[in-house]
């Protein structure tokens, strides 16, 4: 479906090289102008996601406070200080995790329920809007290899934090979240925004909770339903979902009208 995760590191003698470089007399180094070589380019991107891998993986086994720009060069194989200059700080090497696959997921989102909406009219129903909108996500989880499982991790602990998960969730995923409820507020005429927002808050921790696969599911059930049955998880989500956001409109006196 898309590009998955990077490919075996690419190991540059970047600070040793610039050494050199600096030594030398400018008549030993001509000056170069322009875009650097392709090849150069090309690995200085590779060794970027290489660091966003790594930084992936271990933010989403152990949170943002539980690792250290030291372990993920150390994981990522390369020097502390390479990390620091493509990314900078800690938060912002976490926000650069948080916001490359964020693109993905918001763009496929949009783009599905958009369509669902165009190609349905005036039959859309709240049950097709909401399979469009949460099936990205759960197929990246299937689909996209173990990058995609750790990123899921990654927004479950996100959404959960209450020191800056509020503000990391909405700066990235508010855009595609307020075109579902703009959608869904059209199927459900009478709710008023207070349910939709209930409605929405609701789904956010059952989805995220539910891309985490933390095994809660399999050892509260006995091994009856397995929290990494993706693809039964998404059918029970829309119905549960659809049903729940019903029943916050119909209450009446839930919400203020």
């Amino acid at each position: 479906m898309s590009k998955l995760d990077a490919s075996t590191p690419v190991h540059r003698p970047v600070a040793a090289r610039r050494k050199l470089v600096s030594a030398a007399s400018p008549a030993q180094v001509p000056a170069r102008r322009g875009r650097p070589p392709k090849a150069q380019a090309k690995a200085a991107g590779e060794t970027r996601d290489l660091i966003l891998d790594a930084a992936e993986d271990l933010f989403s086994k152990h949170g943002f406070y539980g690792v250290t720009i030291r372990e993920v060069a150390r994981e990522a194989g390369v020097d502390t200080a390479l990390v620091h200059y493509y990314f900078g700080a800690k938060r912002d090497l976490f926000d650069a995790v948080f916001l490359r696959r964020a693109q993905v997921w918001n763009d496929d989102r949009v783009a599905a329920i958009d369509r669902y909406a165009e190609a349905a009219g005036a039959d859309m129903t709240l049950e097709g809007l909401l399979e469009a909108f949460l099936r990205p996500p759960f197929e990246w989880s299937l689909k996209g290899g173990p990058g995609w499982k750790h990123y899921a991790a990654l927004v479950a602990q996100t959404n959960a934090n209450p020191t800056f998960g509020g503000e990391t969730m909405a700066r990235y995923f508010d855009p595609a979240i307020r075109r579902l409820i703009e959608l869904i507020a059209v199927v459900l005429p009478d709710a008023s925004e207070v349910d939709l927002y209930w409605g929405y808050h609701n789904l956010s921790g059952a989805l995220t909770l539910t891309l985490g696969e933390t095994g809660r599911l399999d050892r509260l059930s006995g091994g009856l339903a397995r929290s990494g049955d993706l693809e039964t998880a998404g059918d029970y989500m829309v119905r549960f979902a659809a049903a729940g956001f019903r029943a916050v409109v119909v209450v009446v006196g839930l919400s203020p009208r």
